[in-house]
C-alpha cells in the first residue's frame, strides 16, 4: 500500500473538516494497532509509528529468540534460533529481534482498505463530537443561517461552515414565511443527538430568549449591563411583555428600550412579525407592577391574596377590554408575568360616581405633574378615585412618600367641600 498517499490524504480531509493534524495520526495509529490485535490477540511486541513527513508507517515486530524445540515456538511474540540466525548469524537464545513488517504483507490489500474506511469513519465520529460541542456550548447563542431545504415540518438551513441545523415548525413565529435561500434569525434552541451519534441542531424563534437576544443587540445599556431584563413572556407573533430594570437611577430602562422615535423597538418588533412589545418598568412594589403590566388599562383597586396566588383588581367598564386584550392576551401575559393568577371585576359604584367625579389634571395648579402622573400609573385619574383609599395603601402602590399623599388628599377634598357650599343661584 502507499502509505504515503494515504495519510496525505487523511490529513487533507481532517483539514477540511478542522481536525488537528495530530490527532489523526493518533487515529491512525489506533486503527493499526486494532488490526494487529484482531490478527494477533495481542500489540503489546508491536510498535507502530507514524512518520507524516516522509508518509510512512512503520510497524516493527519484537520477537524473543528461543530454541526450536520450545512450545512456544508458534507464539507471534517469539521466533526460533534458526530462523533468527537466517537474518543474523549473531543472535543468541533470549535477544530481541526486532524487524520491520510491510503493511500489506501484514494484513493482505483488503485489510488496506479497512484501515482507510476505519479511519474516515472514526474522522466522521470526531467531527460530530466537535460539532456537538461547538453548539451544545452556544445554546441560547443567536445565529444567523441560510435556508436551503423547506420541509412540512421544518425548515433546514446551513451555518456558514456548511453544518446542518434545523427549524422545526413548532419553533417558527405563526405568520413566519421563509423560502431557499433566505436568511433566518433564532436562537439555539437545544443539541440533541441521532441514533447514529450525527448532532441534531434545533434552533427557535419563539423562545424568550430569542427576544431578549434582539432587545441586546438594539440595546447597548442592556448588552453592558446596566440595564437588566427580569422576565419575558410571549405569545409569538401577538403580544410579548418585558420586565425591565436599571441599575442606574439616570437611565429609564423603558425609554433606552424603546430608543429614539421607537427606533430600537421597532427593529426588534418587525424581526418577529411585528409582535407587539410592552416594555414594563419592573418593581418589588407588587400592586405598582401589576398596574404596570396592565398598561394601558387604569386599575382602580388591587387586592392580593397571597395564600391563594391572585391577585382580584377593579376597573371602570371601559378599561376591561383594555385589561384583557385581544384574545385575552394582555391580562394572561400580565399574570405570566408577575406570577400570579389576575382576576378582573367591574366598579359599578364608580359609574354612580362618575358625574361628580373631578379629573386630576384640574389640578395641575396646586398638584405638581409629576405627582398626578405617579397616580395615573396605577390607574386613578380622577380626584375621588383617589380619595377612594387609604394614605398606606396608595403610599405602597407608589412612589410617593406618605406625607405626600396626605397633601394631595387635602387639596382634593376642600374641592369637594368648596362644591358642596356653593350658594345657590336664584333668579
Amino acid at each position: 500500500m502507499n502509505s504515503t498517499l494515504l495519510i496525505e490524504s487523511l490529513t487533507d480531509f481532517a483539514k477540511i473538516k478542522r481536525i488537528d493534524k495530530g490527532t489523526v495520526l493518533e487515529i491512525l495509529e489506533e486503527v493499526v494497532r486494532t488490526l494487529i490485535r484482531k490478527k494477533y490477540q495481542t500489540d503489546e511486541n508491536f510498535d507502530v509509528n507514524i512518520d507524516a513527513e516522509k508518509g510512512e508507517i512503520l510497524i516493527i515486530q519484537n520477537r524473543e529468540v528461543i530454541d526450536d524445540n520450545s512450545e512456544d515456538i508458534w507464539d507471534n511474540d517469539k521466533i526460533s534460533l534458526s530462523d533468527a540466525k537466517k537474518r543474523d548469524d549473531g543472535f543468541e537464545i533470549g535477544e530481541i529481534i526486532a524487524e520491520t513488517v510491510d503493511l500489506d504483507i501484514l494484513f493482505g490489500r483488503k485489510a488496506v482498505g479497512v484501515v482507510k474506511q476505519a479511519l474516515l469513519q472514526k474522522i466522521k465520529d470526531i467531527e460530530k463530537h466537535i460539532l456537538y460541542k461547538k453548539y451544545k456550548d452556544r445554546v441560547n447563542e443567536l445565529i444567523t443561517c441560510s435556508v436551503y431545504q423547506t420541509l412540512k415540518k421544518s425548515l433546514l438551513l446551513k451555518d456558514l461552515e456548511g453544518n446542518e441545523l434545523i427549524l422545526p415548525a413548532s419553533e417558527q413565529i405563526p405568520k413566519d414565511r421563509f423560502k431557499k435561500g433566505d436568511n433566518v434569525r433564532a436562537v439555539i434552541h437545544k443539541v440533541e443527538v441521532a441514533q447514529d451519534n450525527t448532532p441534531k441542531i434545533i434552533l427557535s424563534r419563539i423562545s424568550p430568549i430569542f427576544l431578549q437576544r434582539l432587545l441586546e443587540n438594539e440595546v447597548p445599556e442592556l448588552y453592558e449591563g446596566l440595564i437588566l431584563i427580569k422576565k419575558i413572556v410571549r405569545e409569538p407573533g401577538e403580544k410579548a411583555k418585558v420586565a425591565v430594570e436599571s441599575y442606574d437611577d439616570r437611565i429609564d430602562p423603558v425609554g433606552a428600550c424603546v430608543g429614539v422615535r421607537g427606533g430600537r423597538i421597532n427593529n426588534v418588533t418587525k424581526e418577529l412579525q411585528y409582535e407587539n412589545i410592552d416594555l414594563v418598568h419592573y418593581t418589588e412594589n407588587l400592586e405598582l407592577y401589576v398596574s404596570r403590566s396592565l398598561n394601558p388599562a387604569k386599575i382602580l383597586t388591587t387586592k392580593i391574596n397571597t395564600d391563594k396566588n391572585k391577585i382580584i383588581i377593579t376597573l371602570k367598564p371601559d378599561q376591561v377590554s383594555l385589561a384583557i386584550g385581544k384574545g385575552g392576551n394582555n391580562i394572561k401575559l400580565a399574570s405570566k408575568l408577575v406570577g400570579y393568577d389576575i382576576e378582573i371585576y367591574r366598579d359599578n359604584e364608580y359609574i354612580q360616581n362618575v358625574e361628580e367625579d373631578v379629573d386630576l389634571n384640574d389640578f395641575t395648579d396646586e398638584i405638581e405633574e409629576w405627582i398626578i402622573s405617579e397616580f395615573k400609573k396605577i390607574g386613578l385619574d380622577t380626584a375621588k378615585s383617589v380619595l377612594n383609599h387609604s394614605v398606606e395603601d396608595l403610599a405602597r402602590r407608589t412612589d410617593l412618600e406618605e406625607e405626600t399623599v396626605r397633601e394631595v388628599f387635602d387639596i382634593l377634598k376642600i374641592e369637594f367641600e368648596n362644591t358642596e357650599k356653593e350658594p345657590e343661584t336664584t333668579g
